[in-house]
């Protein structure tokens, strides 16, 4: 969820024009779904611009995730799990995916070091955007030069990377 502090502005002087052209975008170009939700949106402006100068008011969005790319996400990552031969727990693997493509936070760690701790991916938590970039970050992570050689630790390296290009080939989109 995106949070932002606004603060009310008056000092901007808009023409008729401009302030009609604003409305028009703002209350037609952005609608709710459906009646119910477009007089929320209607309050929710009205509130907005009827603040004092200088008054501050917290906004939240939140764009919800796409469950068809939500679906081959999670598809490509039990297909990997699947196939490697290192890991017994899927949760271990996807957190080491995550470690591995810099999907974390820095925290500090039991004995006075700095460790990576996995960020959630969960439905609810991650909105579309960040969610893309880590499954790019994660692609370029298994494709890269260390993740195939760890889950196929028994092959060589050509075959280990063939292992992982064979897998994500049946995830291609064209």
């Amino acid at each position: 969820m995106t949070q932002a502090l606004i603060i009310r502005d008056r000092s901007i002087h808009l023409s008729d024009l401009e302030r009609s052209a604003a409305s028009r975008a703002l209350e037609h170009g952005l609608r709710g779904v459906d009646d119910k939700n477009h007089r929320r949106w209607l309050r929710f402006l009205r509130s907005v611009f009827s603040l004092e100068d200088g008054e501050i008011a917290q906004v939240g969005t939140r764009i919800p995730r796409c469950g068809v790319f939500h679906k081959h996400h999670m598809a490509v990552e039990r297909a990997v799990f699947d196939a490697q031969l290192r890991f017994a727990h899927f949760e271990m693997f996807r957190n080491w995916v995550k470690i591995g493509c810099g999907f974390v936070e820095w925290v500090p760690g039991a004995k006075g070091g700095v460790v990576p701790l996995p960020k959630s991916i969960a439905f609810s938590e991650l909105e579309e955007a960040p969610t893309r970039a880590f499954h790019a970050d994660m692609l370029a992570f298994l494709r890269g030069p260390h993740a195939a050689a760890y889950l196929w630790k028994g092959l060589d390296a050509d075959a280990a990377n063939d292992k992982m290009r064979a897998v994500l080939a049946a995830f291609e989109r064209d």
